[in-house]
């Protein structure tokens, strides 16, 4: 599909499912690399970097466990820069060695809330792997350790992403048409 509509919105392809797949199976072959003796926590922020975590789990070769959080910090298609906590599954964090993984970082707002709680719980290390960055409009400094691609400040569905809840299906990424 070259182009889909999601809600009252017109979308049109941006990042393709090829490309989407080769990218993430380089990203879980380098977190392959890098915690093959670790047994890594894999923390999942929810919902959109569901589908991404599936696919780049499925990479990695060794022992792991998954967990899930869900925040959230949008509202329609703009950051309200309030970050709710909707969710957390327990999982033991202390000592391990954590890769928390993120669908998209835009303003940065989430991870720079979400990532010192993280820490001062007192994992061995914690890392962050974003499928998507918009640096033109991140406000602080997060640093992403393995990143699936740079994109510009437009707005994106699918492969996890939504708009309003939809659209999160599709197997490629699409960008609001202009």
């Amino acid at each position: 599909m070259r182009e889909v509509t999601v809600g009252d919105k017109n979308f049109e392809l941006f990042i393709d499912a090829d490309t989407l797949a080769e990218r993430v199976r380089v990203l879980g072959q380098q977190i392959n690399s890098d915690f093959a003796d670790k047994k890594p926590l894999f923390l999942v922020l929810l919902k959109g970097a569901y589908v991404f975590a599936s696919d780049l789990i499925k990479h990695f070769e060794h022992e792991c466990t998954i967990s899930f959080f869900r925040l959230s910090s949008y509202r329609g298609m703009e950051s309200s820069g309030e970050l709710m906590l909707l969710d957390a599954f327990g999982t033991e964090i202390q000592d391990r060695h954590v890769i928390v993984v993120e669908d998209i970082v835009d303003t940065g707002n989430t991870l720079s809330a979400f990532l010192p709680a993280l820490t001062s719980v007192g994992p061995a290390s914690v890392q962050v792997v974003s499928l998507l960055s918009k640096p033109e409009v991140l406000q602080g400094k997060i640093h992403i350790d393995y990143l699936g691609f740079e994109i510009p400040p437009a707005f994106v569905v699918g492969y996890g992403l939504d708009y309003n809840e939809a659209g999160r299906n599709f197997p490629a990424i699409y960008q609001l048409k202009k």
